[in-house]
C-alpha cells in the first residue's frame, strides 16, 4: 500500500457503504456522500473506516486525504453539528435583515433602494439577531456554501472598499 488512512467511528454513529455511496447516521441526522475515485478503496473495518490506495501519484494520494477529511467532518456533523457566526458590519447605512424561508433579504445595504438576496441551502438553519447571523447544520459543505452566498450578496461594487467596509462577514466557525 502506498497510502492508508484510518478514521475511528465515534460511539453512536453508524457508517455503511452502499456501492460508492457512504451513509453516515448519528443522533443529529444522516449524511450521504459519493466516495468513488479511481484507484482509491474505501472500506469499513473494526470500528473504523479505512481509505487506501496502491498508487504513488500525487493526485490519488491527495484524494485519500480528502476522503479522510470528509469522513471526519461527516462524523462530527452527525454527532455535534457545526455553527458559523457572521457579523453584520455597517458604518454608513444600517442594514436590515429578513429571513423568508431559505432566502435572506438584505435591505438598505449602502442605502440601495433594491434589496439584495442570498440563498440559504436546505439543511441549514439561520438565526438572525441584532448584528449577527448564526448558521447551524450537520453538513459542513452546505454551511460553507450558505455563508459564501451571504458574503457574495454584500459584495461592494463601484465604491472604494477601503472606505466602504460594509457587509456581512464570517467571523467564527465551530
Amino acid at each position: 500500500m502506498a497510502s492508508e488512512r484510518h478514521v475511528a467511528i465515534p460511539r453512536g454513529v453508524t457508517i455503511e457503504l452502499d456501492g460508492p455511496v457512504m451513509k453516515v447516521k448519528g443522533p443529529k441526522g444522516a449524511l450521504e456522500r459519493n466516495v468513488r475515485f479511481p484507484q482509491v478503496a474505501v472500506g469499513i473495518g473494526d470500528g473504523e473506516v479505512v481509505i487506501s490506495t496502491a498508487s504513488d501519484r500525487k493526485r490519488v494520494m491527495a484524494m485519500v486525504g480528502t476522503y479522510e477529511a470528509h469522513v471526519r467532518n461527516m462524523c462530527t456533523g452527525v454527532t455535534d453539528g457545526f455553527e458559523y457566526r457572521m457579523k453584520v458590519v455597517y458604518s454608513h447605512f444600517p442594514i436590515q435583515l429578513k429571513l423568508h424561508g431559505t432566502r435572506l433579504e438584505i435591505i438598505n445595504f449602502l442605502g440601495e433602494k433594491k434589496s439584495r438576496f442570498a440563498d440559504i441551502e436546505n439543511g441549514v438553519a439561520a438565526k438572525i439577531s441584532n448584528d449577527e447571523i448564526v448558521l447551524t447544520g450537520i453538513d459542513k459543505e452546505l454551511l460553507g456554501n450558505s455563508s459564501a452566498n451571504i458574503e457574495h450578496a454584500t459584495k461592494i461594487r463601484k465604491r472604494d472598499p477601503r472606505i466602504f467596509q460594509d457587509g456581512i462577514y464570517l467571523v467564527a466557525r465551530g
